[in-house]
């Protein structure tokens, strides 16, 4: 069952035009065997020295060493590729049909699941890039390309890249190396790549925003809450610990704290609009 207090936000929300906004993170891709590499999956060893992802994910590390970046790229990207879609990738896909023209969805996941299950790519904001495309490292073209086919997905143990595969992350236009389509740490948001000013737009925009499986330690995350606040909207958390927009949401008359799985939350808010808005049916994702 819903909380009372949302589910009046809800109502209420529903008789407008305003969005309903849902602000994902790794937890949502958790369940499909993604882990955040935060933690020890997250380390990548040259040499004798593991390096954290804040050092490998930059731009820096990149212009020293574009070829052991590529190889954890590789690793992450192969993970990836043998990753299915979960209950909350599909539920939110629901609520996208449910929701209509009041849906929107920001993801901070480059892992490109919401995609696969077919959520609409006019309502999909993808802020931190998206592992299916690269673009040339030397930005001789904003251009972004389909990552290319024809590699042998790295494991944590493999140590080298062929000269066949270095070709293929070859720019067409100038022959430097592409990079992969992703936010890195030491790299500002902003339009082209990252939908930043469509993204505050959305949240200029919302009546509500849930924000689920994700701790709140990037930027625009936290922006986007902070701007929904401010523009007297209703912001709920859906998460299993706390959290930077724990604090952020403390003790405020529009803030909501729900410690729950997202995908168990997911499903009783679908639950909750088939039963009580007069939605269409509900499909089954078994």
């Amino acid at each position: 069952m819903l909380n009372q207090t949302l589910a009046e936000q809800l109502h209420s929300a529903l008789q407008t035009t305003s969005k309903i906004t849902f602000l994902v993170g790794a937890g949502i891709s958790a369940d499909s065997g993604i882990p955040t590499f935060r933690g020890k999956e997250g380390y990548w060893t040259i040499g004798s020295k593991n390096y954290h992802p804040q050092e490998m994910a930059t731009n820096r590390m990149f212009q020293i060493n574009a070829e052991e970046v590529w190889k954890w790229y590789l690793y992450r990207k192969g993970v990836v590729e043998n990753a299915n879609p979960n209950p909350s990738h599909f539920l939110l896909k629901e609520l996208e049909e449910l929701l209509h023209s009041q849906f929107a969805l920001v993801t901070q996941n480059v892992d490109g699941l919401h995609k696969r299950v077919g959520s609409s790519p006019d309502k999909l904001f993808s802020i931190h890039g998206d592992l299916n495309y690269v673009r040339c490292g030397d930005t001789c073209t904003n251009e972004l390309y389909p990552f290319p086919d024809g590699f042998d997905w790295k494991n944590r143990n493999q140590s080298t890249i062929t000269e066949t595969e270095l070709k293929l992350l070859t720019c067409p236009k100038c022959g430097e190396l592409l990079r992969p389509h992703v936010l890195w740490f030491d790299e500002y948001y902003n339009e082209h790549y990252y939908k930043f000013d469509s993204a505050m737009k959305i949240a200029g925009e919302s009546r509500i925003l849930f924000i689920l499986g994700t701790s709140g330690v990037t930027n625009l995350p936290m922006l986007i809450a902070e701007d929904v606040l401010y523009n007297k909207g209703f912001v709920v958390e859906v998460y299993t610990d706390e959290s930077h927009f724990t604090h952020l949401l403390t003790n405020r008359s529009n803030g909501l704290i729900i410690r729950e799985k997202s995908s168990v939350f997911l499903d009783g808010l679908v639950n909750h609009l088939r039963n009580h808005h007069s939605l269409p049916r509900r499909n089954s994702h078994n």
